[in-house]
Order: structure tokens, then C-alpha cells, then sequence
């Protein structure tokens, strides 16, 4: 499990890779939040391209994170998601708030 940032101007690129369930999630959000408030973008695309496997924990992961770019002012999308990601994601309700972009 990992967290690669890109940031180009005010728009920062959080690729995630591996595992997304209670074991890794902690680490995940932590290495996340502290790259977000280092950048302090107006956009963020987490790529979940990456992502093995997600269950709920991925849910307060993607949901933690959008609540805080909403604080800071900010959009956040979701790029290339797997369908087993997309499925856990969709059944609690996440794409009506966050879009899933291709």
C-alpha cells in the first residue's frame, strides 16, 4: 500500500496502490491528509488505479478525505477505479457526492 503524490499548480494528483482495508487504511488517510494540507490544492484526483481491493474502511478513506478538500475550498474526482472499488463505492452512496471520472 502507497500514496504517490503529483501536484501541478493549485491541483494535486494522490495515486493509491495495493490494499484499501483496516489493516492499511490508517497509514493511507494519515500519508494522505498530510500530503493534501502540504499542498493545500483546489483539485484533487485520487487515482484508485492501483487499488487491489477496497472494503468499507475505503469508504471513510474516500469520504475523510473529500470532507477535507471541502474545508480547504476545494473539488475532489475519482480517476480510473476498479469495479470492485467502483462497487463498494457506489453501494454507500459515494459517486452522488464525489464524480468517478474515466
Amino acid at each position: 500500500m502507497s500514496v504517490t503524490c503529483a501536484e501541478e499548480g493549485r491541483a494535486l494528483c494522490a495515486r493509491i496502490e495495493g490494499e484499501v482495508d483496516h489493516h492499511a487504511a490508517r497509514t493511507l488517510m494519515a500519508e494522505l491528509a498530510r500530503q493534501v494540507d502540504a499542498a493545500l490544492p483546489r483539485k484533487l484526483e485520487l487515482d484508485l488505479g492501483g487499488v487491489t481491493f477496497m472494503d468499507s474502511s475505503g469508504i471513510a478513506l474516500v469520504l475523510r478525505t473529500w470532507r477535507r478538500m471541502k474545508e480547504l475550498g476545494g473539488g475532489m474526482t475519482l480517476t480510473n477505479v476498479p469495479a470492485q472499488a467502483a462497487k463498494v463505492l457506489r453501494a454507500a452512496g459515494v459517486d452522488r457526492l464525489i464524480p468517478f471520472a474515466e
